[in-house]
């Protein structure tokens, strides 16, 4: 006799890793709204909506402005399939993990990647581009990484903008971990194509990518020589769909475009100043408690992400590792932080702060629990002390 399958029923987590981060009860509840027909005239009016939103916290007038149907890295792919073709030279400013994947796809897009390499932990700075682009001969693009996920550096974009302007190549920016946690400017920076994703700061579940291309973008769209070799991700397409013609290209996440519209309401009704703020402070708190427990920061104060805390532990006893102690800080107390990637696998912590995440009583929830494990561990504690440091800055 088959027995029907009891229901998946996740259970309780604090999630402070480097994504997805918590997210509201108002954008699960949308998520739970009955479906309607991707070409139904209530769900274009919401696609209208989201553009409307979306170029709101890109800070853009750019019209093609949308969410891409996938998650950040389909953002990824979109924003460099469209405007490479064979041969394109592309310089790839590489300060860890996202921008070798950009590397990749240059590479897979059959043009001519160009990366420079920075060390891990470092921040991408002016001198670092004006070097790139003086070993390059005539790139198309520059694309660099905002806020570097896997070490936890933010660069400088509004000091690199310039030179690329002056290049005369497309300026490509990631801010896949960025949007609505610090100011994000595409006009003022004069980005040509950006990508994101919903799953971070944004605080909404992943499965969509919100892009923007400005004008010399879309122009050298429309100039290119061949067709972009993804389909699915052919922006020349796809605008038609979210433009006025409206013409079907694929069936879009429904339930995704309604908790997308409410996580975007909810950062305007807070305001981006004041989000911004907040992370801010809230990383000021975690990063005080943290250095009193004994754990170092990867990145120097001057470029640390406010929302990707990336920390090297303390000393360990003999039989201890960082897995174990994020394993036990799951098990016991339903808090997720994430680990290393690439080079600083099994180094380092990356402890996210992002969204509804940032909260100052889940940074408090989490430093009471380290001061349980950590013990344990091997590490000294004078209890409360990692509380009071936190406190302080709040």
């Amino acid at each position: 006799m088959m027995t029907t399958a009891s229901r998946f029923a996740p259970p309780s987590r604090l999630l402070l890793g480097p994504g997805p981060s918590d997210v509201h009860p108002r954008v699960l509840d949308a998520l739970s709204q009955p479906l309607v027909g991707h070409l139904d005239p209530a769900f274009l009016g919401l696609m209208d909506e989201l553009k409307r939103r979306l170029r709101a916290v890109f800070r853009t007038e750019n019209e093609l402005t949308f969410a891409v149907s996938g998650t950040g890295s389909a953002g990824m792919e979109a924003c460099l399939v469209n405007l490479l073709e064979e041969g394109d030279e592309a310089v790839v400013m590489v300060n860890g993990e996202f921008g070798r994947r950009m590397t990749d796809i240059v590479a897979r897009c059959r043009a001519q990647p160009r990366p420079y390499e920075v060390p891990w932990g470092r921040a991408v700075e002016p001198a670092d581009v004006e070097k790139a682009l003086s070993q390059a001969k005539r790139p198309k693009i520059v694309a660099l990484v905002h806020a570097e996920t896997s070490t936890g550096a933010e660069s400088p974009v509004a000091e690199i903008a310039p030179i690329v302007a002056r290049s005369g190549a497309l300026f490509v920016l990631d801010t896949v971990t960025s949007l609505g946690g610090c100011p994000v400017e595409i006009d003022a920076w004069k980005v040509d194509a950006c990508y994101s994703g919903t799953q971070k700061c944004l605080s909404c579940p992943p499965g969509l990518a919100p892009v923007t291309f400005g004008a010399r973008a879309r122009e050298a769209i429309r100039d290119r020589r061949s067709k972009v070799q993804s389909w699915y991700l052919d922006v020349t397409m796809i605008e038609k769909y979210w433009g006025a013609e409206r013409v079907y290209h694929h069936t879009a996440p429904i339930s995704m475009s309604y908790a997308l519209a409410e996580a975007l309401r909810l950062v305007e009704e807070e305001g981006l100043s004041a989000r911004f703020a907040r992370h801010r402070r809230n990383h000021l708190s975690l990063a005080a408690g943290l250095e009193a427990f004994g754990f170092r920061f990867v990145v120097e104060p001057a470029r640390r992400l406010w929302m990707l805390n990336s920390v090297f532990l303390p000393t360990l006893a003999p039989g201890q590792d960082e897995a174990g102690l994020r394993r036990r800080l799951l098990d016991e107390f339903g808090i997720e932080v994430g680990g290393g990637l690439g080079e600083f696998k099994g180094k380092i912590w990356r402890v996210g702060l992002m969204g509804e995440s940032s909260r100052r009583e889940k940074v408090l929830r989490l430093l009471s629990a380290l001061e349980k494990v950590l013990p344990d561990a091997g590490v000294a504690v004078r209890p409360g002390s990692a509380l009071a440091a936190a406190e302080q800055c709040a």
